[in-house]
């Protein structure tokens, strides 16, 4: 009933096909029920030796009962479709919309790749079982109660052998669902896996060819779909004794109705049974069939999709870790930031702290660098400013007001981040840039890009800002890309400006051209540098040393230069790198 409520707000402006769908189908099942009677009413009659105008007249009748029974079934098949596929759309675009208010955390609890899957393998195994309970589901039942009453009226005692089989069959059914369930449950999870091992392999195409690790990684993927075919196969192996089983006992009391119905037509005459009733008994016990046929498919496909149905209600009900509140502020003062005391960890299970014990306060306007080893939660660090992550202990103030009072998006638009992975979309370089702003002018994409030291390369595209942009960027440069990205981070104009590790792909010359930028025509915002090299933090008004989660020290790089050994060694082996370089 859970799962039901939760999906059915799905329905939406498709409720009205769904509900008119059984309606439709009612009338279908009631006219096909009623042929076979009319059938027999009209073989007595011959039998009787009746004029020709009888015969015409039992003709019309059962021309104009298949002509309605064909409107209403057409009917409910347009209904049906429209439902369903309605109802897929809406669930998908459910999904979707939930998703987008996920927090790292909850993507980091579901995975990509589970996700992809809900979205898609999932979501269609609901989308067919909705279509099948509001036509077939329908159809299967009621088409089983009024043969079985048509039945028992033509041939009382005959149909009895009806209440034995029914009752069978639902035994074997529950048992084969019973069994069947925890595999499907099982092979869905490791639809996951594969889906992930599909998606990793691909976005590392590049270090699989490199590294010459097809054959490895075609191995990898075989065992992985031949583990989800071999769950399958047991699962369909189980599933198939169903129509077996359902033939058997059906087939075995048609021969029962077939045999001493015959008798009993032949012993008295037609006296008890008429041969107009036998043949529309006959008739009903092939409806019976078709109707368990049509329950037996439901079944699977409802015993298929009960895992789907509920992996994806864990999508729609799961709740963010990260929400607004309610009154949210809206306004962000300035780009001054204190971290009080912030520890944080990715999962409340996790035993150790990313980060511990952090006392940090940043004046705003001021440039803050930040260096630390792989690991030294230097990222961490700055996605706890925006609230990708909340902290866990301790408090973090952005423009003097705790993060977790503003509203969201509010705080989001202030503080622009330039990840260490930059993702361009596919798309023109302007609309690239547009994320950043939707509504900026092209003089203030033209001062982004001039600012990011991005122009220069655009204006040598032959479309220049209208050149499209291929998905991930794959068709530019990976400094490029990140200045493009850092561009787009711009046209925010944030109070706060993140760059973690985001020049790492250009020279040193246009990494101090872009940070000169910053000083001359950004000096109020707020700026933090991660990065690897000295050279981009050194003029920086103060460098922040990152070691296994604490802030080791805090210095301008002259002070770090005479007292800090991490520093010391960094500027040192870099040094003399560069000077190896130089040399050769």
């Amino acid at each position: 009933m859970h799962l039901a409520k939760v999906l059915s707000r799905s329905i939406g402006e498709f409720k009205k096909p769904a509900i008119l769908t059984p309606i439709l189908v009612l009338f279908e099942v009631i006219l096909e029920c009623i042929i076979p009677f009319v059938i027999a009413q009209l073989v007595n009659n011959m039998q009787a030796g009746c004029t020709m105008d009888v015969i015409v007249r039992y003709g019309i009748e059962l021309l104009i009962m298949a002509v309605l029974s064909l409107i209403f079934g057409v009917a409910a098949g347009n209904t049906c479709a429209t439902a369903s596929t309605g109802f897929s759309r809406n669930l998908r675009r459910d999904m979707f919309y939930r998703i987008q208010d996920y927090s790292f955390a909850n993507i980091d609890k579901f995975s990509v790749s589970s996700l992809v899957t809900r979205m898609t393998t999932d979501l269609f195994n609901v989308q067919m079982s909705f279509m099948m309970i509001i036509r077939v589901a329908i159809r299967g039942p009621l088409m089983l109660v009024f043969s079985f009453i048509m039945g028992f009226a033509m041939g009382g005692r005959l149909a009895l052998i009806f209440l034995v089989t029914i009752p069978l069959l639902c035994i074997g059914l529950y048992l084969v669902i019973r069994k069947a369930t925890p595999i499907f449950r099982r092979v869905f999870r490791k639809y996951d896996a594969l889906n992930d091992s599909i998606q990793e392999n691909v976005s590392a195409m590049r270090v699989v060819k490199s590294y010459v690790r097809e054959s490895y990684e075609k191995q990898k993927f075989t065992a992985a779909a031949e583990d989800v075919c071999k769950d399958f196969t047991r699962a369909e192996r189980i599933m198939a004794f169903n129509n077996p089983m359902m033939q058997l006992c059906i087939y075995a009391g048609m021969v029962f109705v077939l045999s001493f119905g015959s008798y009993a037509v032949i012993t008295s005459q037609g006296t008890e049974i008429a041969v107009g009733q036998m043949s529309a008994i006959l008739t009903y016990s092939f409806q019976i069939l078709m109707s368990l046929m049509m329950l037996s498919m439901v079944f699977v496909m409802i015993t298929m999709s009960m895992e789907s149905a509920e992996r994806i209600v864990e999508v729609l009900t799961e709740e963010s870790s990260l929400t607004s509140p309610e009154n949210g502020i809206m306004e962000v003062k300035d780009g001054s930031i204190d971290f009080d005391g912030v520890s944080f960890k990715y999962s409340a299970a996790s035993e150790r702290m990313a980060l511990a014990d952090v006392d940090l306060h940043i004046r705003s306007g001021e440039v803050i660098g930040v260096l630390g080893g792989t690991g030294s939660s230097k990222t961490t660090l700055v996605q706890l400013i925006p609230r990708l992550y909340d902290v866990t202990e301790g408090t973090l103030r952005v423009g003097g007001v705790d993060v977790r009072k503003y509203d969201l998006e509010a705080l989001r638009n202030n503080v622009a981040m330039v990840l260490q992975k930059n993702v361009l979309f596919s798309g023109t370089i302007k609309d690239n840039l547009r994320w950043g702003n939707p509504d900026a002018t092209d003089a203030e994409i033209l001062d982004a890009c001039r600012l990011a030291q991005a122009d220069e390369f655009i204006q040598q595209f032959p479309d220049k800002y209208d050149t499209w942009i291929e998905q991930g960027g794959a068709n530019v440069s990976g400094g490029q890309k990140q200045r493009l990205c850092i561009a787009r981070a711009l046209l925010k104009k944030p109070k706060v400006l993140i760059l973690d590790d985001s020049t790492s792909a250009v020279d040193t010359r246009t990494d101090a051209l872009i940070r000169q930028g910053f000083r001359d025509f950004i000096p109020e915002t707020t700026k933090i540098i991660i990065a690897q090299r000295v050279a981009s933090v050194e003029d920086a008004d103060r460098i922040v040393i990152m070691d296994g989660g604490k802030i080791q020290d805090i210095g301008t790089h002259e002070e770090l230069l005479q007292r800090n050994a991490i520093y010391q060694e960094i500027y040192t082996t870099q040094n003399k790198a560069g000077e190896q370089n130089g040399e050769e």
